[in-house]
C-alpha cells in the first residue's frame, strides 16, 4: 500500500502514511468481502484474496524496476 500511496501523495511524506493506513483497511476489507462473496456457501481465508491480488501488482513493480535499471 506504500506505492499506491506514494501515487495520491507525491512527493509530501506528511501525508505518506495517513494514507497507506487507510488504503490498507480498505483492501482488508474488501479482501474479506471478496471472499465471503466468491466462494458464497464457505469463504476464502483474506491471505490468499490478498495474495492473489497482490502478485500481479509486485510482478508490474517488479518489471518497472527491471526497465528502469536497464
Amino acid at each position: 500500500m506504500p506505492h499506491a500511496a506514494r501515487v495520491l501523495t507525491g512527493a509530501r511524506h506528511g501525508w505518506l502514511l495517513p494514507y497507506a493506513a487507510v488504503l490498507r483497511g480498505m483492501v482488508l476489507l474488501l479482501a474479506d468481502i471478496l471472499g465471503r462473496v466468491v466462494v458464497r456457501p464457505g469463504e476464502l481465508r483474506v491471505g490468499i484474496v490478498i495474495a492473489v491480488l497482490g502478485a500481479p501488482v509486485v510482478l508490474v513493480l517488479l518489471r518497472r524496476l527491471r526497465t528502469v535499471a536497464q
